[in-house]
Parts: structure tokens; C-alpha cells; sequence
């Protein structure tokens, strides 16, 4: 009986507790559905996973958790599915949420109760999350850290750059002396989150082999190529350069329908735009220093194309690149500059 067993779980994440909602599946009729609420805690997973083996949900192939990406409050549901064996989907919490249609009425059970349906009628197209890496954990959380301090230094530069529009010079100053220390411990802590990411990169082969191979493609640079990492989780879902291109916001897609609708292919406003910026700076960097992406960017203009339009299929071709790299695991090889 058990052989022939499916466990479909669906788990509602916030900060304080869990919702976990299991339907067992028995030679295709679905058994009743039971619900349960622990606290998102290491000792609330301990007791979780006892009420999960009363429940005779089975730590393999046969089971599957689904989950939405709540970016913190998840982790300890993935550590824990990763130390125990119990397959586990950590998916979009938009696309998952558009999946359900209109839906009326929200809170933690039902939630939960809903995610464990998807689980049930999407188990055929579910990848399985990897198993979580402490390494690649810390380096994300380090990626987010400089990019807070930055936000901070950067809005305090703005804040003075203001003041000093309206304040006299002796108060400009004032003002600048209280703000200096603060500025200089911001730049400090930067400079001890960028050696810490050195260092993490260095300590993981999986993660240094890839951020090699990553800054090999023209136009990224270390900073690209780290959060390129972070949000593939390492390229373990082994993505396609057209997924990594749409994340980033960065691939045209079409607007045509009937003989009504014939608008001109254009990228969507879902996307990654931190991701999507730092594919622009490295755009216009291999655009002014690599000849292959200069004379491709001259001759589409030429045509008349529109400048920005060729700086985003610049964009793209470097995420297509990127994916490339890592698939064929070899660094970037310019036939562009072998064949002048």
C-alpha cells in the first residue's frame, strides 16, 4: 500500500510559523486532506517532521513539498528537507499565486491547503530545489549586505548633495563632519564585505569554477558574474540562456494577435532590475572595448535601428553567453578577434 502511496504537501511560510497542508493519493483516489500549523523554528521542523512520519508521508521520491520563495523565512524548511531527504519546490510566489485563477478568501490554511493542489496538479512539470549549500547561502547574504551599504552611503552622498543647495557654507560643513564618520564606517564595511565574498568564492570549487568561466565573457566583470551566481543558485537547474535573458528582463518577446493587435516585440516589465542594470553597464563596456560587440552595434544603427534596442540585444547576448560558458563548462573563446 505504501509502494503505491503519493504525498502531495503544501506549505503556507511566514516569520513565526509554518502551515503544512498533505494529501496522500492511493492508487489515484486522493485520501483526505489534513492540515497543521509549528513554529518556524529548528525545534518547530524537529516536531513537524514527527507529525509528518505519523502521517506515514514517506522521505522520497514519492513525496513533494511545494513552497513559495519568502527570500529569509524559508530557510529553515529547505535546511531542513535538504538534512532529511524530503523532496522540496521552492517556486515564485507570483507565478504560483496567477496558477490559482481567481480565488476568493486568503489566510495561512487555506494558502497552504492551495499550494498542496498545485503540488498535486503540477507534480509531472515540479523540479526538485537542490540540496541547500551553506556556502552559497553566505555569499548571497554578503551580496545583499554590500548592496544595502551601498544604498546607504549612496543616499547619504544625495542627502548632503541637497543641503548643500540651500545651507550656508558653515552649516554645509557642520553637516558634512557629523555625516563623515558615518560615510567612512559604510565604506569600511564595504571593503570587509567585498574581501568576505573573495574569500567565499575562493573556499566553494563548484562556485570558483563558474565565476571563472563567468568573467571570461566580455562584459562581466566580478560583480555581475557573483550575482549571476546567486540567482541561478550556481546554475544546478541548469536554466537556458533564454530563461536567464527573460529573468533578467533583458528578452524581447512578441505583442501580435488577430489583425488587431500588431505591436512590435518588446521585453517585459517582470524582471530582475538590479540584474538588468548590471547587464547595461556590461553592455556598454563590451560595446567601447570588444570589436565584435562595436562594429555590431555600429552596423545595426546603420540600419536604423534604435540605439537602446541594439544595447538590449547586446544585453541578451551576454546572458546567452554566460549560460553558454557554464553548460559547456570552457571559457569564453572570441572567433570574432581569431578571424581578424
Amino acid at each position: 500500500m505504501k509502494k503505491a502511496a503519493k504525498f502531495y504537501l503544501g506549505m503556507d511560510v511566514s516569520k513565526l510559523w509554518v502551515d503544512i497542508a498533505v494529501q496522500c493519493v492511493i492508487k489515484q483516489s486522493k485520501q483526505p486532506m489534513v492540515t497543521e500549523r509549528f513554529d518556524n523554528t529548528t525545534a518547530g521542523m524537529k516536531i513537524m517532521g514527527k507529525w509528518l512520519k505519523k502521517q506515514q508521508v514517506s522521505f522520497d521520491d514519492n513525496s513533494m513539498l511545494v513552497i513559495e520563495n519568502t527570500g529569509v523565512y524559508h530557510r529553515l524548511v529547505w535546511e531542513y528537507c535538504s538534512t532529511e531527504g524530503l523532496p522540496l519546490y521552492i517556486g515564485n510566489a507570483t507565478h504560483i499565486k496567477w496558477s490559482f485563477g481567481i480565488a476568493r478568501g486568503k489566510n495561512d490554511k487555506i494558502d497552504s491547503q492551495r499550494l498542496c493542489s498545485y503540488a498535486l496538479k503540477n507534480a509531472d512539470e515540479l523540479k526538485t530545489t537542490p540540496v541547500l549549500n551553506p556556502v552559497f547561502l553566505k555569499l548571497k547574504d554578503m551580496m545583499t549586505a554590500r548592496s544595502r551599504l551601498l544604498a546607504q552611503k549612496n543616499s547619504m552622498k544625495v542627502y548632503l548633495g541637497e543641503l548643500k543647495l540651500t545651507n550656508s557654507k558653515e552649516t554645509q560643513l557642520i553637516m558634512e563632519q557629523v555625516h563623515k564618520a558615518a560615510l567612512e564606517g559604510i565604506v569600511e564595511s564595504i571593503k570587509i564585505v567585498e574581501k568576505q565574498i573573495h574569500q567565499m568564492i575562493q573556499q566553494d570549487e563548484a562556485i570558483r569554477n563558474n565565476y571563472e568561466l563567468l568573467i571570461s565573457v566580455p562584459g562581466i566583470g566580478h560583480l555581475t558574474a557573483v550575482y549571476i551566481i546567486c540567482c541561478t543558485n550556481n546554475f544546478i537547474c541548469k536554466i537556458t540562456g533564454k530563461e536567464l535573458a527573460s529573468y533578467a528582463g533583458v528578452a524581447p518577446f512578441g505583442n501580435k494577435s488577430g489583425t488587431s493587435i500588431k505591436g512590435r516585440d518588446k521585453v517585459h516589465k517582470m524582471a530582475n532590475k538590479d540584474l538588468k542594470k548590471l547587464l547595461h553597464m556590461g553592455a556598454i563596456s563590451a560595446i567601447t572595448h570588444y570589436p565584435e560587440f562595436k562594429d555590431y552595434y555600429e552596423r545595426k544603427v546603420k540600419e536604423g535601428k534604435h540605439a537602446q534596442s541594439v544595447i538590449n540585444a547586446v544585453r541578451s547576448k551576454i546572458a546567452l553567453r554566460a549560460v553558454a560558458v557554464i553548460n559547456n563548462q570552457e571559457k569564453y573563446v572570441d572567433n570574432y578577434k581569431k578571424a581578424a
